[in-house]
């Protein structure tokens, strides 16, 4: 196994994880071993771990790379990346809202799935608990905690804004600094992220046995029979998903950052198949940074100031996702919406993907955002939660490689050569 490069090892580990799900069911067991359990406990162990690394390799990772970069850069480099993130979320929303406007998956016989929808069902009950009363108003509060006041309770809490907004600070003062002892903090937080990084490359080893028992457990319980009725959303999600990531985004790399398109996606493969299999931009952090230095060849400096923020921030996937689902159950409901209210589902839409990042059930909480925001009932949510789970992997991805794309090009337009570059 040792010789087989990681990423052909996940897809082994996918494919072997479809198939267990799909054979043995969410029944299935050995004796009184419950499989599912099993699936759980692998899944677990590896998501965990993952996590574990996300505080310390954040934050040195945002500290060296401010230091390194410089205090006079941070406004330049701290615009390009938000432009970039802007523009990509955008470009994705539209590319959503034009695909789900000529497939119009709630139109025609899934209008009647309207009727389905029961608001007693368990599940639905749960997660419309978890979007009550929710607003415009719980956007405003994550920007509130951007700023955090004790932070080592962020860092407990997982409030990556806070964090980042802390990390930012720190390594932006500490490149100024005049300070005798800056040259030692430069070298502390350096070597954390250093350590972080072949802490993170032990922990991959086990990538396959994880990525088995998330995958295994999540086709198990989900099952493809379900999908059957929501298979036109299904597919037009997963479309306009896959022209984000395989028409814009390429189109970024070879025009805006001058690198091959091919080159990065097999730079980026272990990456991806993680991202998808945990569904957790967060979680697939270190790897990324992990991809993008050492595979794609971008500065520390530059990936580690844009990739943390855009695991936080930069949200194509999910943006891309709230936008159809919010127009498929309009269609459901048989509301017919004209170009104001489409806008508003774009705007809403961009600015959500953003704000709702440190809010549990956040895609849920985004999308009862924009059905408020042009008067659908919540129970819509119901609609969605069968085809979730699985579209929550794919968005999740492409989540991932927007960032990898916003380093790569950010690096290319402060000079660097990197290892993807385009031959001439």
């Amino acid at each position: 196994m040792r010789n087989i490069p990681l990423h052909w090892q996940i897809i082994a580990a996918i494919l072997l994880a479809v198939a267990a799900g799909v054979i043995g069911g969410p029944d299935a067991s050995l004796g009184s071993l419950q499989l599912t359990a099993v699936y759980a406990f692998l899944g677990t162990l590896f998501l965990n771990a993952l996590k574990m690394l996300i505080v310390p390799l954040v934050v040195s990772s945002i500290i060296s790379g401010m230091a390194g970069v410089g205090g006079d850069k941070l406004e330049k480099l701290g615009g390009k990346t938000l432009l970039f993130y802007a523009c990509s979320s955008l470009i994705a929303i539209l590319i959503g809202l034009a695909v789900v406007n000529i497939i119009e998956p709630g139109g025609g016989d899934n209008r009647a799935l309207a009727a389905t929808i029961s608001t007693s069902d368990p599940e639905i009950s749960e997660s419309l608990a978890k979007v009550e009363g929710r607003g415009t108003g719980d956007i405003v509060q994550v920007f509130v905690r951007m700023i955090p006041s004790n932070i080592v309770s962020a860092a407990a809490n997982g409030e990556m804004l806070g964090l980042i907004f802390f990390s930012l600070l720190f390594g932006f003062f500490l490149a100024r600094s005049k300070s005798e002892h800056a040259a030692t903090l430069m070298h502390f937080w350096q070597g954390i992220m250093d350590i972080m990084t072949e802490i993170t490359m032990w922990v991959m080893k086990f990538a396959p046995l994880g990525v088995f028992g998330l995958v295994a457990k999540t086709v198990a319980i989900t099952g493809f029979a379900a999908f059957k009725p929501m298979l036109l959303f299904f597919i037009s999600a997963l479309i306009a998903l896959l022209i984000h990531a395989f028409v814009a985004l390429p189109l970024a790399l070879r025009y805006l950052g001058g690198v091959s398109p091919r080159k990065h996606y097999a730079a980026m493969t272990p990456a991806l198949l993680t991202a998808f299999s945990t569904a957790s931009s967060s979680a697939t952090l270190p790897l990324t940074l992990k991809s993008i230095q050492e595979e794609s060849g971008v500065s520390k400096q530059v990936s580690g100031f844009v990739l943390p923020l855009g695991a936080t921030v930069n949200m194509d996937g999910t943006a891309l996702y709230e936008c159809v689902a919010a127009m498929f159950i309009a269609q459901v409901y048989g509301l017919e919406l004209g170009f104001v209210q489409q806008f508003t589902i774009v705007m809403v839409a961009l600015l959500t993907s953003i704000g709702v990042a440190g809010i549990p059930a956040a895609s849920l909480v985004a999308i009862s955002v924009i059905l408020g925001a042009i008067g659908l009932p919540l129970e819509g949510i119901g609609l969605l939660l069968v085809t979730d789970r699985i579209l929550d992997m794919i968005r999740t991805a492409v989540n991932v490689f927007s960032d990898s794309c916003a380093a790569v090009i950010i690096a290319r337009s402060e000079g660097e050569d990197t290892l993807i570059a385009a031959k001439p």
